[in-house]
């Protein structure tokens, strides 16, 4: 009985260990961890698009499948790549001092095996969370998964679809609805900006989810329903950063800029400077 005691408590120990912690502070702005979706740099190679989160000052990123890894080696990287590719973006991350804490947004089917080689990847690159926009009959096998890998899911909105009216997933009640009985971790990637276009206030939309939101892709709309600095836009950034602060939420925040591509970076640093002025912050 003691050595079945004492090995039952080395495997405790062993997955304690492989638990992620936190984002930590130093990777944070002002209390939140912003940074970029490296979709913001899609014109960009993943090298160069790490190269502007450093410049546009966010700590962290969040990368997305199907990015060209480099000019010098312009193959797509994504959670089917190889080790040693892994290994030379972990070398860039680490050499710019950026954290890759986000992964999406991409496929998790009710297919365990290929939902398994996500979760996989994200744990092997030190991803917290995978964003997703999974069909109903799939969350057991994510449930089951982020169980055991202790990595979140958020599950995201792109925007209503007059022509699709099975897409539920712009909806934040129908999000709640997928979520409220399942593991905590399980939750929503708030995406403001399609929200808007869905004729939904952000805001609204976080206390209808109270609780359940475990990442954002973080977005300020101007008058033509384009990405606009933070501030800018009719999003309101800063009651969605105090409702953000309210419901505790600690995840990833990544600005997903999805305008005037090629020169954005100054836009982008500007919503960074946005969340760094943010009187609602960390003291």
């Amino acid at each position: 009985m003691r050595s079945f005691v004492a090995a039952m408590a080395m495997v405790m120990i062993a997955n304690a260990a492989t638990a992620f912690e936190p984002i930590p502070a130093a990777n944070r702005i002002n209390g939140v961890a912003i940074g970029c979706q490296a979709y913001s740099f899609r014109l960009f190679t993943l090298s160069e698009a790490i190269e502007n989160t450093a410049k546009a000052g966010g700590k962290v990123i969040e990368l997305y499948p199907g990015q060209k890894l480099s000019k010098e080696n312009p193959v797509a990287f994504n959670h089917a790549s190889p080790a040693e590719l892994r290994s030379t973006v972990k070398e860039k991350l680490a050499k710019h001092g950026v954290m890759a804490v986000a992964y999406g947004v991409v496929g998790l089917p009710k297919n365990e095996a290929e939902s398994r080689k996500v979760f996989e990847f994200a744990k092997e690159m030190g991803i917290r969370v995978i964003n997703s926009e999974p069909s109903a009959d799939a969350f057991d096998t994510i449930e089951k998964l982020v169980k055991e890998f202790d990595i979140k899911v958020g599950i995201h909105n792109h925007p209503k679809r007059e022509k699709d009216p099975n897409y539920k997933h712009w909806d934040p009640n129908w999000v709640l609805e997928q979520v409220k009985s399942r593991d905590n971790r399980i939750g929503a990637c708030a995406d403001t900006g399609h929200w808007i276009r869905s004729g939904l206030k952000p805001v609204d939309c976080l206390k209808i989810l109270d609780g359940r939101v475990v990442s954002s892709h973080l977005k300020d709309l101007g008058e033509k329903k384009h990405d606009v600095p933070f501030g800018t836009g009719s999003a309101d950034i800063a009651a969605v950063l105090a409702e953000f602060a309210r419901q505790k939420m600690d995840g990833p925040v990544s600005i997903e800029y999805e305008h005037n591509w090629e020169k954005s970076l100054p836009e982008i640093t500007a919503c960074v400077d946005f969340v760094k002025s943010w009187k609602g912050g960390a003291k």
